[in-house]
Formats: C-alpha cells, structure tokens, sequence
C-alpha cells in the first residue's frame, strides 16, 4: 500500500508540530511521500509564513528596507531547525531569496519558498530524499498547469524513489520561472503526486478531525461528516466549506483514489473519507451545510416571457458584457431572477439594467440586496421523502423569511436563499432539525 501525505500549514508551524507529524508517518511505512506546506500561525496573533514572505517581497522589490522582515523569516525557519536538533543550515537558501527578492523575481516566487525551505527542513528531518517541485510540477506559456506532463514527470522521478518530501504549492513555467497554484494549493499538490504514483490512499492532515456538517463559527461543536463523495464535496467547496481546496479533487478522481482528512492534533480520530461513490448511508439525512453571504438579485417581469425566444439568452448576456457571473437563476412563467455578486453587481449595475431594458423591454425590474444563499447536500435527500419539508418548516420555526428556493436536477442538494441577517440563524436551524435531534 502507497499512501500520500500532505500537512497543512498547522501542522507544521513549530518544531513541537513538526514532532507531531514526524511520529504519524513513522507510525505507518506506507505513508512515503510528503508533502508539506509553509508554517502557519503558531498561536491566533501569530503571522504565516507566506505572508510574512508578501511582505518582505513587497519592500524588497520596491527598493525599501527590507532587512528585518527577512531576518523574521529567518528566524522562524533556525527556531525550528534549532529545537528539533538538527545539523541544518539554509544560509546560502536564505542569499538566494534575498538576491531573488531584490531581484523582482515575482509574488509566485516569494510566496513559493515557505513551502520549498520546510520541504528541506521536513527531508532533513526524516531523513527522506528532498525533491524540488519546479523539477517535476508544470504549468504552460499561458500559466495553466500541465497535467499530462506533470503527472509523466512525478511518476518517473519517483519511481526509483521510496521515501520523499515534495513541497506543496508550486511548479515552474516554461521559462523556468516559479508559478504557484492559489492559496491553499498544496492540497492540489498532494492530489497530483497521489494520481501519478498511482496512490492507494490520499491522507490531508490539518487541525480538525475531518470535514464538519456545518461551519463550527456557526453551529457549537459540529458533528464530523464520515464519509461524503466528492460531488457532495464540490457543493461544500462552492458555498465555502473550505477544508481543502476544491480543485484538488480532481487529479485523484481520475484514479478514483480516496481523500482522508486527518487531525494531526487528534491522530487517533480516523477524520473524513472522501470517495467517488459509496453504497454507504449517510448518519443523518443531510451530509452537510454551508453558505455565503453578500447576494443581490435583479427580477424581471414581462407578460408572455415564456413565448418570447431568446429572452433568458438576452438578459444573461448583459451581465457577461460586463463580466458578472451568475450564481443562480430561478424563474417562472413571466418572471426570472437572477442571483449575483452583491460587491461585483453594485459597480456595473446601472449598465446592467440599461442593458437588459434596451434588448428585452421588461415591464419591471426589482432589485433585491444583503441575501445569504444556504446550500443543503446530501446524496441521501433524494431517497427521503419530506426533506425540503423538513428544511423550511425549520426555519419557518426559527423566524426566517425564505426569499428563494433552488434544487439541482440530480437531487444532491437545495439552495435557499435567506436574508443576510438570518445568515447564521438559519443554519443553525438546519442543522438542528436533521442532527442534533437525532444525536
């Protein structure tokens, strides 16, 4: 068996965490290649790494004095060499950051080096081969990472290899220049490297014990979702369930290779599987709950919408001339609504509407801001009956106006659209009409 493991910025954030991961891949000797990410916040005030590299990038390629933010980040790195023992200097690392820094070699390139120099400090400790991901992970002319090429790359650089540390986040372009994924891209790391090896298991270990059924700033001490697949995932991932990153799913859904997340805080928790399909029945009804806030929606009404050819084509068209995505867009026989951006709505709006009155001539427009879309997953609602029921009698109960109701054609899931002031009310009502009654 051939595990991948990939630990968050958390877990590696001090020497004290650094112990704690060493001990759960030694634990297992599948667990062989490694992928870590840039230390993160040792306490709540604390700054990650990446950011304090931002910021030293950000004076060093402005010609500003930069010395004493690169001597912080120099300190995290000898803090943790220091206290885990080590015989390891990154002294000449350190000169070539400077000399890239002053350099302007890019944001990709600072923000790249958290992840390279703990891959060096991680290898070093495990006494595992330290491989560069820019040797093996790439992107094209344009900047779209390259998945044919990498994913032949990894697999043949790893091949005669039994133990490893790749660092999480980044690759390089063409040119030999770094090129990062977005933030949270290690996970996407991972996920590649468990593809090309073929893995038999993906581990994610961060600092919960696996993905929650609703966010815990919202709803105390949320239950842990077992299992889920990856489609019920992508929900979550959409409406901000951010556990890992969304795009990381798909290398390994090419494989069909499982995710597991883990609690490198809590090791013995066996966390979160995350697979393609299951015959396994979800604990409760729902699998899980997330949202966003900050919607607006534009109504139009016109008599014999219906009949009219073309109207929704020509209504959806203003708002991709001014580059606004739809979230979502309900409709009725004369009527269509068409949920948006509140932040990205309010600064071509008046465009917007000129647009759809000139090429659509409807006989209102209502505009609607401050709504919450709430979406409800679960692969078991579409063999429940009364499920919808259930979710609006719930928050009929807890006083929340429902402006706006949306299920998907698979059944996966519904969305409710509710006033950004019942945000969390109406999560919390969720969440206790199918959980905590049953527990």
């Amino acid at each position: 068996m051939i595990k991948v493991v990939k630990f968050g910025g958390s877990s590696l954030a001090s020497a004290e965490q650094f112990k704690k991961v060493a001990n759960i891949i030694k634990a297992e000797k599948e667990r062989r290649y490694i992928i870590p990410s840039a230390p993160g916040k040792r306490y709540s005030a604390d700054i990650k790494v990446t950011d304090m590299l931002y910021e030293c990038y950000g004076l060093a390629s402005k010609g500003k004095d930069y010395k004493q933010s690169m001597e912080n980040i120099k300190t995290r790195y000898n803090e943790i060499i220091s206290e885990l023992g080590l015989d390891l200097s990154l002294e000449n690392e350190f000169k070539i950051i400077e000399a890239g820094f002053v350099g302007r070699s890019g944001r990709d390139y600072a923000a790249s080096r958290g992840e390279y120099l703990n891959g060096i400090v991680l290898a070093t400790y495990l006494g595992y081969e330290f491989i560069d991901s820019a040797e093996v992970i790439f992107f094209d002319d344009y900047g779209n990472f390259d998945a044919e090429r990498t994913n032949t790359a990894v697999a043949e650089k790893l091949s005669g290899i039994e133990y490893a540390v790749i660092p999480g986040f980044y690759g390089s372009m063409p040119n030999d220049t770094i090129k990062t994924f977005s933030r949270g891209g290690s996970d996407i790391t991972g996920s590649i490297v468990a593809r090309a090896i073929k893995a038999d298991l993906y581990e994610n270990w961060t600092d919960v014990s696996g993905v929650l059924v609703a966010d815990p700033r919202i709803v105390d001490n949320p239950a842990v979702i077992n299992t889920i697949t990856y489609k019920e995932l992508r929900e979550l991932s959409y409406m901000g369930a951010s556990v890992l990153h969304e795009d990381a799913i798909f290398p390994v859904r090419k494989e069909g290779i499982p995710i597991n997340i883990r609690n490198t805080n809590a090791p013995e928790d066996e966390g979160t599987m995350i697979v393609e399909s299951t015959s396994k029945k979800s604990e409760y009804t729902i699998t899980g709950i997330a949202g966003k806030r900050g919607f607006t929606t534009v109504s139009i009404e016109k008599d014999m919408m219906n009949s009219e050819l073309g109207f929704c084509r020509k209504v959806l068209e203003e708002f991709e001339k001014q580059g606004i995505s739809i979230e979502h867009m309900p409709s009725g026989i004369d009527t269509m609504s068409v949920f948006v951006s509140q932040e990205d709505f309010v600064k071509k709006e008046q465009e917007v509407l000129a647009g759809i009155h000139r090429n659509t001539h409807p006989d209102t427009i209502d505009i609607e801001s401050d709504i919450a879309l709430i979406a409800i997953v679960g692969r078991g609602m579409k063999s429940t009956r009364g499920t919808a029921g259930r979710i609006f009698s719930a928050l009929a109960h807890a006083r929340v106006n429902v402006r706006m109701i949306d299920q998907g054609s698979s059944e996966l899931n519904i969305i409710v659209g509710v006033d950004d002031c019942d945000f969390e009310k109406a999560i919390q009502a969720i969440y206790d009409i199918f959980v905590t009654i049953q527990l």
